[in-house]
């Protein structure tokens, strides 16, 4: 089972691929050349761990608050990989572990199941 975090609602796009036991990360510059390549971004990250699109059972994506735009191209290209692939997908907020003290991206999908963080469910909040 492998889960991929994406988080493009901060100063940098991160991604997360927690794999059994094994996690793996990387961070790109949150800038406008890589919005238009969002997904050549996942894909290289997914390959260089011998891994496809289609090997993720389930994505985690930061809906903010943060970055318009960040926020915007990450839910349009995870909701349309989810939607190709018939995979689940959840949107998170930091702001809904609030009572959490330290959180980690390793954590998110255990948090999601703690707090009941519905699948398949967008509700974005920006920065203005």
């Amino acid at each position: 089972m492998n889960k991929l975090i994406v988080d493009a609602a901060k100063e940098n796009i991160f991604l997360m691929i927690i794999s059994n036991n094994d996690i793996y990360s990387i961070s790109h510059e949150n800038t406008k050349t890589n919005y238009e390549k969002f997904i050549l971004l996942i894909n290289d990250f997914l390959n260089s761990k011998n891994l496809k699109i289609k090997d993720i059972s389930t994505f985690y994506l930061n809906i903010g608050p943060g970055s318009f735009a960040g926020i915007r191209n990450s839910i349009s290209v995870i909701k349309a990989i989810c939607l190709v692939n018939d995979v689940d997908y959840y949107c998170f907020s930091f702001q809904y572990f609030k009572d959490i003290k330290e959180i980690k991206y390793e954590n998110i999908p255990d948090l999601c199941d703690k707090f009941n963080v519905k699948k398949n469910l967008i509700n974005p909040i920006y920065i203005s």
